[in-house]
């Protein structure tokens, strides 16, 4: 591909070594002429950064918005999801990694410009776009483009993100973003470095940026993996810190490992694991704690606080009202946190 259609990276700058800074992520790769950076699609070419993830989506998906998963933003509803090849972390434990791995000669990709992507939700009359499957943050150009485009057209916007973004930079990626989830893969610095080549500090600033300096709606999802990150230890510090930092109404989601890439030796999350961790959750603190990848109804429905009326019924991604109307218990009164209109 001609360097005349691809998209010139932001956020980078020449070295004195002859090579290009990336500063979109605090990997803070540096790269030298014709390679990418650790990501797979950011690329130096002639001495420039150049994102040859724009416009080149592997495929669109049609998912409920529950799926992300967002619990307490427009419940119901449906959402055009997408991501490109690559990723800025090296999870062994994902579970897209044919996506996330995978360089662009390597995955099936189709053009798609930001006003394609757009007129694509208005097509289906999905309320939001998704940007998700693989990080975000890695097309972050793409992202700023169809985000502003989409909030033109009254289409909201969502991030699933590993939150391992530069300061400045998330500053432009997430300017029209109306929610997210932060994936907090764990609350060790050793589970980070080991199992996903980054950095916990870098991530849990990311998750106050959001709750304390933007507007964006957030929750947080923890995927469970047995021996790794499992550890009542882990689960009330990870607790801790959120009743400290975010309050105690930040959606906390607790999802089931399948074993995948790299960790195939590892067992799949006991069911009984996602119930003592959500049990943890509640007795710290935590008001909204759902548990994922399961099937359990009762523990991924929503509860009033107040009265514990049951507000929204969940069945996997399929949901029923009750006693809930525009974000409010019928029953109570009480005003349940979220986006629900």
């Amino acid at each position: 591909m001609r360097t005349s259609e691809l998209k010139e990276a932001k956020w980078w700058k020449p070295t004195e070594r002859g090579k290009i800074l990336c500063t979109l992520c605090p990997r803070y790769c540096e790269i030298g002429d014709g390679q990418p950076g650790f990501c797979y699609i950011r690329q130096n070419i002639g001495g420039k950064l150049y994102s040859i993830g724009y416009g080149r989506p592997t495929g669109f998906a049609i998912d409920p918005i529950e799926k992300k998963p967002l619990n307490h933003f427009i419940p119901g509803t449906s959402t055009l999801s997408f991501g490109t090849a690559g990723c800025n972390l090296g999870c062994k434990f994902c579970q897209n990694w044919s996506i996330s791995k995978a360089k662009f000669d390597e995955t099936y990709s189709v053009d798609a410009s930001p006003e394609d992507v757009v007129a694509l939700a208005k097509k289906y009359r999905t309320p939001t776009i998704a940007y998700t499957y693989n990080d975000p943050t890695i097309f972050g150009e793409y992202v700023i483009d169809i985000s502003k485009l989409a909030r033109e057209e009254g289409i909201r916007n969502v991030m699933v993100t590993a939150g391992y973004v530069d300061k400045e930079a998330r500053k432009e990626i997430y300017q029209y973003i109306d929610a997210a989830n932060v994936d907090l893969k764990g609350f060790t610095e050793r589970f980070y470095f080991k199992n996903t080549f980054s950095h916990l500090d870098y991530v849990l600033d990311t998750i106050y940026w959001l709750k304390h300096e933007t507007n964006v709606w957030i929750e947080l999802t923890t995927l469970l993996i047995p021996g790794e990150n499992d550890s009542d230890e882990e689960i009330i510090e990870e607790c801790q810190w959120i009743l400290k930092n975010l309050g105690d109404s930040v959606p906390l989601h607790f999802t089931a490992f399948h074993p995948d890439f790299k960790m195939r030796d590892k067992s799949p999350t006991p069911h009984s694991t996602l119930l003592r961790v959500k049990k943890i959750a509640e007795s710290e603190g935590i008001k909204y704690c759902y548990i994922g990848n399961v099937l359990d109804s009762k523990n991924q429905s929503t509860y009033c606080e107040k009265c514990n009326a049951l507000l929204i019924e969940r069945n996997w991604h399929n949901i029923k009202f009750h006693n809930f109307y525009k974000g409010k218990c019928t029953k109570c009164g009480f005003q349940i946190p979220g986006i629900f209109n």
